[in-house]
């Protein structure tokens, strides 16, 4: 069912789910959602499963004229959203209805924004996701970002409105600002630096690079030391990874990395804290701490834990208005006294 067309696809506006996974020893990257928390939420505020598409936007946010009565969400960055000009709050479910356009004023916090619908945004899977990879032309809206003129459409044949408004708890929203603790837990090629390195990147603050992209945040600042250079033997890449090269400088690896990678990886960043790396912007500052395993672990419990607390709503279809009026009919004739 078509769902809303793009007056104006924005500055990078594409379709994102969880990722693209089993792929990545033919040189296919994940690729997926940059901040998978909130896009994860934005899809439990609508009633979907936890890894439907959405829309990623960055930045500069696109305008969408809705076709059929819709039940969205936005989370992530905070871009400014209005509904046909009324703003548009963020963590929680509303109701667009056809003819209402979606725009954006502005960046207030944070880089990308995400954006739901019930049903989730129908777009040909493509090895088993329906996640964008620009580079290569592949998945979402024909493998590129969106522009004037496209039609997105939801797995519904119907318009889909939940029975009841759900959010966030105010308690539980990120707010972003411009300075990132990142936590990380050491390896897998530490050895590879010496303790002064090491005790620099722990010690420094580097700063958002504005060449960062969704294959990695570039960072600019005090050199670590490698112990003996800065090849390896090319293995994987996680997500997450902060990876230093010859010029000793760090830079994070996100979704649309390369999957095998011939540098030094200092450290990770644990998942529970991508997502705020994934909203900073460039000249914002990124300072890095240890933290264990099982630390690590019991961040993403608590995400888990924090996830858990949108409940699925009760859809309700866009004749359920008709619905309640045919279930009161039959009630009253129900309750008619029954001759003899």
């Amino acid at each position: 069912m078509r769902a809303f067309e793009v007056i104006d696809g924005g500055m990078l506006t594409t379709v994102q789910d969880l990722g693209r996974f089993g792929f990545q020893r033919y040189g296919v990257p994940t690729s997926g959602a940059l901040d998978q928390f909130s896009l994860r939420a934005a899809n439990r505020l609508v009633g979907n499963a936890e890894g439907a598409a959405c829309l990623e936007m960055t930045l500069v946010g696109p305008r969408l004229r809705f076709l059929v009565p819709a039940t969205v969400s936005l989370t992530g960055a905070d871009l400014g959203a209005r509904l046909d000009g009324r703003p548009v709050p963020l963590w929680e479910s509303i109701v667009a209805r056809p003819g209402e356009v979606l725009s954006f004023v502005g960046p207030k916090d944070g880089v990308r924004a995400y954006l739901a619908v019930a049903g989730g945004l129908d777009v040909p899977e493509v090895l088993g996701s329906r996640s964008t990879y620009t580079r290569s032309r592949l998945g979402g809206l024909d493998g590129r970002a969106l522009r004037t003129g496209d039609v997105l459409s939801v797995a519904r044949d119907r318009p889909v409105v939940l029975g009841g408004a759900l959010r966030l708890a105010d308690r539980e929203r990120p707010v972003y600002g411009h300075a990132h603790r990142l936590r990380v837990v050491l390896g897998p090629q530490d050895d590879r630096f010496t303790a002064e390195g090491i005790g620099t990147f722990f010690g420094s603050s580097y700063e958002v690079s504005p060449q960062s992209d969704r294959m990695g945040c570039r960072l600019t600042g005090p050199a670590i030391q490698h112990a003996r250079g800065a090849d390896i033997v090319s293995d994987g890449t996680a997500f997450g990874a902060v990876q230093v090269a010859g010029d000793g400088v760090p830079i994070v690896l996100l979704a649309d990395r390369g999957t095998a990678g011939g540098y030094t990886k200092i450290a990770t960043v644990i998942g529970p804290d991508i997502p705020r790396l994934a909203q900073a912007a460039p000249g914002d500052t990124v300072t890095f701490g240890a933290v264990t395993l099982e630390e690590a672990y019991e961040a993403v419990r608590q995400e888990d834990r924090v996830l858990a607390s949108i409940s699925p709503p009760r859809p309700a279809t866009a004749d359920a208005s008709r619905l309640r009026k045919v279930a009161a009919v039959v009630a009253a004739v129900a309750a008619v006294p029954k001759a003899g």
